[in-house]
């Protein structure tokens, strides 16, 4: 990882779903980046390296949940 890239995502703007509370803080934290691309990581571990995609992926993957893809 670049040293870049490692100062953007400690400096970015974390977020999670207003529901998190409820399921027992089992949640992601995304991140919009620069450069059309997006963080992800388990809110639970903060320290360890997020996942960084581009904004498609990312974009395609809210679209697969929405559409019950990923349902179990």
């Amino acid at each position: 990882m670049s040293d870049e890239l490692a100062d953007e995502l400690a400096r970015a703007d974390w977020r999670k779903a207003a529901k998190s509370g409820s399921n027992g803080g089992n949640c992601l934290e995304v991140a919009r980046l620069s450069g059309g691309r997006v963080g992800i990581r388990d809110s639970e571990a903060p320290e360890r390296a997020p996942f960084v995609v581009r904004d498609a992926v990312w974009e395609a993957f809210v679209d697969g949940v929405k559409k019950g893809e990923f349902d179990f």
